[in-house]
């Protein structure tokens, strides 16, 4: 696996050299866009826009348009905005880790001590550990800050990275419902439902189910592929109930999950 980043954890005036990999991995199938006519790949091409020739991945550069022109940024100008941040991940305070909303949460990496960090990460993995806390902090990846807590998870310290508060939208851009009052009865039944099907939560009882599904339909239309044979697909049945069958509808579920 390759690092995706290095840098080192600021921890007070301690400096620990790491290293940041992914700690997640896409389940769903890699499916290539095709012509429908004779099934041959569709290839996505750079353009110059004024040109219409493609452009080498080489001779493309960043820019942001300041005043009607675009200014140029190469790779040492990100560094000089703020070079300390974009080679530090600063802790810069430590919070119960449930006392932060799962809204703010984006991706999870591993994070893994350089060889001369090693006794110092041991150090921060114990203490993260023993307090129960996780460190919150920011850093630079890929030309953007995040906000990111450091928490220990088995025998590595797991970084995520989190949204910033102006990164979340507003509730009030919905257009929510106006509240109702559950009637007691209705309460009482759905506290039953969640009793009976409250459980310790085990990741591993939980599958990407569509996928192996549609891995399986894949195989049955490369077998069936010229032997006429045609294809079902189910339809998914929608039932719109009303406030009245509520009660029925809990009563039934109860019965179900029993």
């Amino acid at each position: 696996m390759r690092a995706i980043w290095k840098g080192a954890i600021g921890f007070g005036l301690v400096n620990i050299p790491v290293k940041l990999y992914s700690a997640s991995k896409p389940s769903e199938l890699d499916l290539d866009m095709l012509d429908k006519k004779d099934h041959s790949r569709i290839h996505y091409k750079r353009v110059n826009e004024n040109t219409g020739k493609a452009v080498e991945w080489k001779n493309i550069v960043k820019g942001y348009k300041y005043k009607g022109q675009y200014i140029v940024l190469a790779d040492q100008d990100f560094k000089r905005a703020s070079p300390e941040k974009t080679s530090v991940i600063d802790i810069n305070s430590f919070v119960k880790e449930s006392e932060i909303e799962s809204i703010y949460f984006e991706m999870p990496y591993y994070l893994v001590a350089e060889k001369s960090g090693e006794r110092a990460y041991a150090l921060l993995y114990s203490a993260l550990t023993k307090s129960e806390k996780c460190g919150v902090g920011s850093f630079v990846l890929r030309n953007k800050e995040h906000l990111c807590i450091l928490r220990p998870h088995e025998n590595i310290i797991v970084l995520n990275t989190m949204r910033f508060v102006e990164e979340i939208r507003a509730i009030d851009e919905l257009s929510v419902p106006e509240k109702s009052k559950p009637k007691p009865g209705e309460l009482k039944m759905a506290m039953a439902l969640i009793d009976q099907l409250s459980d310790s939560f085990d990741p591993t009882a939980f599958k990407d189910t569509y996928t192996a599904e549609l891995k399986k339909l894949i195989r049955s239309k490369a077998t069936s592929k010229g032997k006429g044979k045609k294809e079902k697909y189910p339809q998914l049945k929608v039932s719109h109930r009303k406030a009245d069958d509520l009660m029925s509808a809990l009563k039934a579920s109860l019965k179900k999950a029993s």
